[in-house]
C-alpha cells in the first residue's frame, strides 16, 4: 500500500541540538516532494512548527489536530491545509491515528513519548497494523532504546513487540523503512 499520510509526533520545543530542527524541516520538505500528507499536532511551535512549515513551503498537505486547551499555549497553525480543533487529547490522538498510514517519532518529551507508547500499545493489541518508526536523531533516543531492550531481557516485553518499533538515524532511512513496512 502506498504511503499517503504520515503522522509525526514531536516536540513543541526545538531542543538544544540544531540537528533536531534540521531533520524536522528535511522531513517536511521530503513529504511535500513525495506527495505524502503530514498529520501532526497542529502547532506552530518547536519541531511541530518546523515540520509543518517545511511541508507547507514545499506545497504539501498538512493536517493539524490540536485540542482547545493547547490552541493558545502551542499556538494553533492557521496555515494548515486542514486544522481540526478538538475537545481532548484522546480525541486528538484518535483522529491523528485514523488519518495516518504510518507514524514517525522525532525528538520530544512527555507528550511525544505518551503518543509513541499509545500507538505501540494499540499495535500490540492489534488495533492497527501501521508502521512506526523512531527517528533517533543524534542518538536522542539511545537511552529509551536501551531501556526497551532491558524490558525484553527482563521478560516484561515480548521481543516481537519490541521489534514493532523501527529505528532510523536519518530522515531518508526512516521514510524508506516505513515504505517497506507499509
Amino acid at each position: 500500500m502506498p504511503l499517503r499520510t504520515l503522522c509525526v509526533f514531536c516536540a513543541s520545543a526545538t531542543g538544544i541540538n540544531p540537528q533536531y530542527r534540521k531533520d524536522a524541516e528535511q522531513l517536511g520538505t521530503e513529504l511535500a516532494r513525495r506527495g505524502v500528507g503530514l498529520v501532526y499536532g497542529g502547532a506552530t511551535a518547536g519541531l511541530m512548527g518546523a515540520v509543518a512549515n517545511a511541508a507547507l513551503a514545499g506545497g504539501g498537505q498538512v493536517i493539524g489536530v490540536i485540542p482547545h486547551v493547547l490552541v493558545d499555549k502551542e499556538v494553533g497553525h492557521s496555515g494548515c491545509t486542514e486544522l481540526h480543533v478538538v475537545d481532548t487529547m484522546h480525541t486528538r490522538k484518535a483522529l491523528m491515528g485514523e488519518r495516518a498510514d504510518a507514524f514517525l517519532i522525532l525528538p520530544g518529551g512527555y507528550g511525544t513519548l505518551e503518543e509513541l507508547f499509545e500507538v505501540l500499545a494499540w499495535q500490540t493489541l492489534r488495533l492497527h497494523n501501521k508502521p512506526m518508526c523512531l527517528l533517533n536523531t543524534a542518538g536522542f533516543y539511545d537511552g529509551l532504546l536501551s531501556f526497551l531492550d532491558h524490558c525484553v531481557r527482563e521478560g516484561v516485553l515480548k521481543p516481537q513487540a519490541r521489534d514493532m518499533l523501527l529505528v532510523a538515524t536519518t530522515v531518508a532511512e526512516a521514510i524508506a523503512m516505513i515504505e517497506v513496512a507499509a
